[in-house]
């Protein structure tokens, strides 16, 4: 799938900045077009794979360059009088070339949360291609003013965006792990999910699937909005010098595993990426839609695989729309899966946020009574059947 990547804030460019690296190393050919806005300077001098020309500063006149600290009020209201000049950017990138856009935001924080909803709603408008957000919650660490940015800005991602992909930080940081290295690894393995799931039809090494996942699959899954999660996992080869099973058979001197050994390493996969740690940690059960890709050497995937877990894939989340296929990279000494869970109905994480949004609410003096009010309100207005 072929994309257009925006990251907002210090946040969202990071993780553009490590998805470009990402790309250019795996040789997907996934990010068409990618573009960073911020309204903090040191933040765009940070990237290292974002070109300049593509890095856009807004809000000068009112923040000097120096960011917005956890304003996001101020951020969207920047965004707002700044929006034209996220077409003029656009008008330089090949975005005939997507089929999709990804706006990338942290929730918790002052620009990622008030301007990605912006530049959202601003795209929708110029664009018939789907636009999706990738979005990242706090950890607990962060403070209050975080998680009530994140639960104001949260319904807002949702109702614009035509799909929310969520990663939760709180889930994936290390106990005792700096905050700098936390993030790095953090954002290695959000991209490693992401360009496995995204890069499915897009490699250029001229393999083709035994059952193709094209962009086509992709939007389905994510059609009729809510939030997503992603689960990974991978499964180490034995080696031919090992005596392990893919010694068993040879074909012109090459390696063959058996189907049956092949068929259950692919479920296995399936099941463990399903059952182990999401993005977001949720229910598994009650999904809407859900989509499985299993990549690795060619001669180790099969449609059977596929298949099987793809059946178990829906009796386990209990969705009728279950899409499923493989993705051949060559010269690799493991086989992953990837499962894109849509439509997620129970995560404790969102319940657990309402809260302490609430109990932040009343004892943050910065926040107005106006907003105050609204926060009991942001769960229950328009979007319940995602909670």
């Amino acid at each position: 799938m072929r994309l257009a990547l925006l990251g907002i804030g210090q946040a969202g460019g990071k993780i553009v900045d490590e998805f470009l690296r990402y790309d250019a190393r795996a040789g997907s050919n996934v990010v068409q077009a990618a573009c960073v806005i911020n309204t903090a300077q040191v933040d765009l001098d940070g990237l290292e794979y974002v070109p300049v020309e593509d890095q856009l500063l807004v809000g000068e006149s009112r923040v000097s360059g120096h960011g917005v600290g956890a304003d996001n009020e101020l951020a969207s209201t920047i965004f707002a009088e700044n929006v034209d000049e996220l077409g003029d950017t656009l008008d330089r990138a090949p975005v005939h070339k997507v089929d999709a856009f990804l706006v990338v935001a942290a929730l918790g924080g002052g620009t990622g949360s008030g301007g990605g909803p912006v530049v959202i709603r601003h795209l929708q408008q110029l664009f018939t291609e789907p636009v999706y957000g990738l979005g990242v919650l706090p950890s607990e660490d962060e403070g209050g003013l975080y998680t009530l940015n994140a639960a104001r800005s949260l319904q807002t991602f949702v109702r614009e965006a035509d799909n929310l992909l969520l990663f939760d930080n709180d889930a994936w940081r290390e106990p005792g792990e700096s905050a700098g290295g936390a993030y790095s690894t953090m954002n290695e393995a959000l991209v490693r999910r992401l360009g496995v799931l995204f890069g499915a039809g897009e490699h250029s090494n001229g393999d083709v699937g035994t059952r193709v996942v094209d962009s086509s699959e992709i939007i389905n899954t994510l059609a009729g909005g809510g939030i997503s999660s992603i689960g990974y996992a991978t499964a180490q080869l034995e080696s031919e010098t090992n005596g392990g099973l893919l010694s068993r058979f040879e074909v012109d001197d090459e390696p063959v595993e058996d189907s049956a050994t092949s068929t259950s390493r692919i479920t296995g996969l399936v099941r463990k990426e399903t059952l182990g740690r999401l993005t977001l940690p949720c229910d598994v059960g009650g999904v809407g839609r859900a989509l499985l890709v299993v990549a690795g050497p060619p001669e180790f995937l099969n449609r059977k695989g596929v298949e099987r877990a793809q059946s178990w894939l829906g009796e386990e989340t209990g969705s009728m729309e279950v899409r499923g296929g493989d993705y051949p990279i060559p010269d690799v000494d493991k086989v992953a899966g990837v499962v894109l869970l849509s439509g997620v109905t129970s995560v404790p994480r969102i319940d657990e946020l309402k809260d302490r949004a609430t109990e932040a609410r009343k004892s943050n003096d910065r926040v107005a009574s106006d907003d105050a009010d609204s926060v009991d309100g942001i769960f229950d207005e328009g979007i319940d059947p995602l909670f």
